[in-house]
């Protein structure tokens, strides 16, 4: 193949946060302190209604649970870059990022219980519902970046998805759709390195998920998932590029999922606890700790004050979605269709009976 018409690429890493909580200052996004305080409550909201749900999981008081422990960086440092008129389509570990757009707590609780209720997004809100199948909202994203282009609206569509995602044909469809139209959509893959019991080197031979990016003839960037500074900066940076017409960005949060895949999954009979245990040193929320001490923005009082408003929070989501009247069995029948078939009559006929 001729020289002249291979096109090189090369894949930017962004780390401005450390593990020891020191900075880049070149690096440091704009962002004041109340801002930083404001992330940092955000993660701790976010890690407490996580640590509730799995409790909950436990208890029997709702369902299947996917536990974003360890990834909270990813998902609050990239919403808190999201502006309320963008569109978000979320996967089904993204509770993160609902939180930090203010989607009621209650409401999440309730979905995790079984009620689909729950995902009955609020009008002022831009997000789309939690989505189980993996990789299908990609398309979805990009049929609304491309409606936002035809329309001419000033708007980015951000689009979430696991490595796993990356293995389907959505993706490579989603992103060669996006690449050809320049179309306004920031891809973030929150790389956990595991897609259930597949680890990342089993999905793909690519050195990079982001330099996938390249070859759909667009920019990817991989960033430290738990730099929660880094996540913020080049989200903020692709969503601006979006809206300016600069066409889409793959972002690659390099990050680890310290639970389960979810509360149906045993990840010891996968990984090694030596592993789980050096990605706890990584820890986003402790690292912004330690960058907040040195700033004197964070004190035993602060976060013990930070803290306890996050239990109470959680504490009054969980007292009202459990008091919620549970959703009524004929529903499932009610809402499938527009209009009842006759089968669907003679089964909603017979659950009354059998009730």
């Amino acid at each position: 193949m001729p020289e002249e018409i291979i096109e090189s690429f090369n894949v930017k890493g962004l780390q401005t946060l450390s593990e020891k909580g020191e900075v880049d200052e070149a690096l440091m996004p704009e962002l004041s302190d109340d801002e930083i305080k404001k992330i940092y409550e955000l993660l701790i909201l976010s890690r407490t209604f996580d640590q509730r749900a799995l409790s909950l999981q436990r208890e029997g008081r709702i369902g299947t649970y996917a536990s974003i422990l360890g990834q909270e960086a990813s998902q609050v440092g990239s919403a808190f870059a999201i502006d309320k008129t963008d569109w978000i389509f979320p996967s089904f570990r993204e509770i993160g990022v609902y939180i930090n757009m203010g989607y009621p707590l209650h409401m999440l609780f309730q979905y995790w219980a079984g009620d689909e209720r729950g995902l009955r997004t609020p009008e002022d809100m831009n997000i789309f519902p939690i989505c189980i199948p993996v990789g299908t909202q990609i398309p979805h994203a990009v049929g609304a970046g491309m409606a936002a282009k035809y329309k001419g609206d000033k708007i980015a569509v951000v689009v979430y998805f696991g490595d796993g995602g990356t293995s389907k044909g959505d993706f490579h469809e989603g992103f060669n759709m996006a690449g050809v139209f320049r179309l306004p959509v920031v891809f973030i893959c929150q790389n956990n390195q595991w897609a259930i019991s597949v680890p990342r080197e089993k999905q793909t031979a690519s050195k990079t998920l982001a330099q996938k990016a390249f070859a759909y003839g667009f920019e990817g960037i991989q960033v430290d998932g738990n730099d929660v500074f880094s996540v913020y900066k080049v989200t903020k940076e692709a969503i601006e590029k979006a809206k300016s017409g600069g066409g889409p960005t793959f972002i690659e949060c390099f990050t680890y999922r310290i639970s389960d895949h979810t509360t149906a999954d045993d990840a010891t009979r996968y990984r090694t606890k030596e592993e789980v245990e050096r990605w706890k040193e990584k820890d986003p929320i402790l690292r912004l700790k330690l960058f907040m001490k040195k700033k004197s923005l964070w004190t035993e009082q602060y976060h013990s004050d930070v803290e306890s408003k996050a239990i109470s929070m959680v504490d009054e989501a969980v007292k009202i979605s459990e008091s919620i009247e549970p959703p009524k069995p004929e529903d499932m029948f009610i809402y499938t269709y527009a209009k009842l078939t006759p089968r669907q009559m003679k089964q909603m006929k017979e659950s009354r009976w059998q009730r």
